[in-house]
């Protein structure tokens, strides 16, 4: 009798870890919920640290800035995964600020200012917004073969980056020096260990564990200041419009078609919830819906000086490798993220890491993201059509920013938009998509 009773009462909490709608109970879904936060933590707040140095920002204004970026994301977790009205695809997916928009961002904030970059990005919102508004009659745009090609392209764009920051950071005096490369090939040899070899929360915090290992190595060597932790508040309320937002067509026309590019990322992502989780195809309103609020979450995100909003990829995988589908436990790991945004001194802490300590993570992650891209096309037919759409995309995506003679004759707002690369490699993707024929037309075999 006992043993039933133990069974009864047991069964309907496992199964409530694995039903969309239900709340488990606390005690299994706050930790449940942290891990979410840890698998997402690192890669949110990197790209804050990236556009900040590149943009030569003081460590106060990027301590700010990183303020920002867990608190929209936690909000955006919270919109997304419980809905609000038509927006939100009520399903366990953790918003953060997306890596796709740095290469295009970079140059906007270097060149025209911050207030340029977070102008453009509100535009690009509203793009992603209305895509999501009319999913039906867009969604033909992105078939496997330009989604696949262009997260080729965007981890290969952003590796460069990650070197940089191994090397010690955009502009560091003593760029290359032993100590950078020490610190970044510690980083990396942890996290790689970790991932590879850990298991459970081991091996899906393993970047945070990196990070936390190679922090202490640079503070037992005397290479972390903290002199902007001791200067922040406790606690600070996010301010709207602080930095502020300006419009220029140069700034605001490719990040818009970046983002109406990037909406093929969310809908990966979102049909990767629900299969990895959920064993089905997404719904044409969780699809409407999750791509609308990733939309209005980056305009959010621009009016409270944070960059443009996408669904976690990492995060969406964790979903398949637990079975744990309950949005309500994304939305505790959303509340988590709120509360961290209103801590300047955590903000602070995150802001002090070296920039050798973030290139050993990041230059993980974003050869990650083009190996996904890798595995997007492996289930592609390559034939003739797709192969040239692959190899025209990624020959001006990574060709043009190399050989910035070839359009040196152009306006500056026309160079803006070819020297990101992604533009163009993904404006070849989707207009060679339309206009070749479809038919099946493989390579011969015989010689």
């Amino acid at each position: 009798m006992t043993t039933e009773s133990s069974d009864a009462t047991t069964e309907p909490r496992v199964r409530s870890t694995q039903d969309v709608d239900a709340m488990p109970p606390l005690g299994r879904a706050i930790p449940l919920g942290l891990q979410h936060v840890l698998a997402m933590f690192v890669g949110n707040v990197t790209v804050p640290i990236i556009i900040a140095g590149a943009a030569d920002l003081s460590a106060e204004q990027t301590t700010f800035m990183i303020q920002a970026a867990m608190f929209v994301a936690g909000v955006a977790t919270l919109v997304q995964s419980l809905g609000l009205g038509p927006i939100g695809a009520r399903l366990p997916i953790v918003m953060g600020t997306s890596f796709g928009f740095v290469p295009v961002l970079i140059p906007i904030a270097v060149g025209m200012g911050l207030p340029a970059a977070l102008g453009a990005a509100l535009c690009g919102g509203v793009a992603m917004a209305l895509v999501g508004l009319f999913l039906p009659w867009f969604r033909f745009l992105f078939p496997p073969v330009v989604t696949g090609t262009f997260v080729i392209m965007l981890g290969t764009l952003l590796m460069p980056v990650g070197l940089a920051y191994v090397g010690g950071g955009f502009g560091a005096e003593d760029f290359g020096a032993s100590h950078h490369l020490l610190l970044a090939g510690l980083v990396l040899l942890i996290t790689l260990g970790l991932h590879q070899f850990g298991r459970g929360i081991w091996s899906e915090a393993a970047p945070l564990i990196g990070l936390l290992a190679g922090y202490a190595a640079a503070t037992a060597f005397g290479l972390v200041d903290f002199s902007a932790i001791g200067g922040a508040d406790w606690i600070s309320l996010p301010t709207p419009l602080a930095i502020g937002l300006e419009f220029h067509w140069a700034a605001v026309l490719p990040v818009v078609l970046l983002a109406v590019v990037t909406c093929a990322e969310s809908i990966g992502d979102i049909a990767g919830t629900t299969a990895g989780g959920l064993d089905r195809a997404p719904t044409p309103k969780e699809l409407s819906g999750g791509v609308m609020a990733d939309g209005l979450a980056s305009v959010f995100a621009a009016i409270f000086n944070a960059f443009p909003q996408i669904s976690f990829s990492q995060n969406v995988g964790m979903v398949a490798l637990t079975g744990v589908v309950s949005r309500f436990v994304v939305a505790i790991g959303g509340g988590f993220l709120v509360i961290a945004g209103l801590l300047p001194k955590l903000g602070a802490i995150v802001s002090s890491i070296p920039n050798a300590v973030l290139g050993g993570a990041v230059v993980i992650m974003f050869g990650m993201i083009a190996s996904a891209g890798i595995k997007m096309l492996s289930h592609i037919s390559f034939n003739k059509r797709n192969m040239v759409i692959i190899g025209v995309s990624l020959s001006a995506a990574i060709g043009l920013p190399a050989q910035e003679g070839l359009y040196a004759n152009l306006s500056d707002n026309l160079q803006a938009i070819i020297e990101s690369g992604l533009i163009p490699g993904a404006l070849c993707a989707i207009v060679l998509n339309l206009i070749l024929p479809n038919e099946e037309r493989p390579f011969r075999s015989d010689v």
